[in-house]
């Protein structure tokens, strides 16, 4: 069965498997949760047991609410801001009286897709302005076709 993106979002969504920020608890396992990613710190790095690593905090928001979520080390580069992802066996944890979450032990991300900023349009105009080229003038005759090659736009 295939399913596109938005569709299995929603599908994880409403699963009965996917929990609810509001629904979290400090000490918890088995987190499985499908959010928003709105914010991400720097990385730092650190040392501890003479094993080095880098860890940054994230906020993750759905319509319950928000949560710190701890990456640690590849988790990093694989989160971005914007990304919807969802977090399996996670662990949920307190940290300065605040809800926090991350992959603990034996969790996982998954990135379910993002709001990567790109605009679909028809609108030439755009390409002009994405390129600095601000003249309002045609392509001249015979020259090579824009990013979109020879079609017609639409307005």
């Amino acid at each position: 069965m295939s399913l596109g993106i938005d569709k299995y979002i929603k599908h994880l969504s409403n699963s009965a498997y996917t929990m609810e920020i509001k629904d979290l608890r400090p000490n918890k396992g088995n987190v499985d949760l499908v959010a928003e990613v709105v914010t991400k710190d720097s990385p730092r790095s650190f040392e501890k047991f003479g094993k080095s690593g880098r860890v940054c905090n994230a906020v993750l928001k759905d319509p319950s609410g928000q949560v710190t979520l701890t990456l640690w080390n590849d988790d990093i580069e694989k989160v971005n801001i914007g990304d919807k992802v969802h977090l399996q066996n996670g662990w949920c944890s307190e940290y300065q009286g605040k809800i926090q979450l991350s992959t603990g032990k034996f969790g996982k991300i998954d990135i379910m897709g993002s709001d990567s900023g790109t605009v679909l349009t028809n609108d030439p105009t755009v390409f002009k302005q994405v390129n600095g080229d601000t003249d309002d003038e045609s392509t001249e005759e015979g020259a090579e076709a824009g990013p979109l090659g020879d079609e017609e736009f639409i307005e």
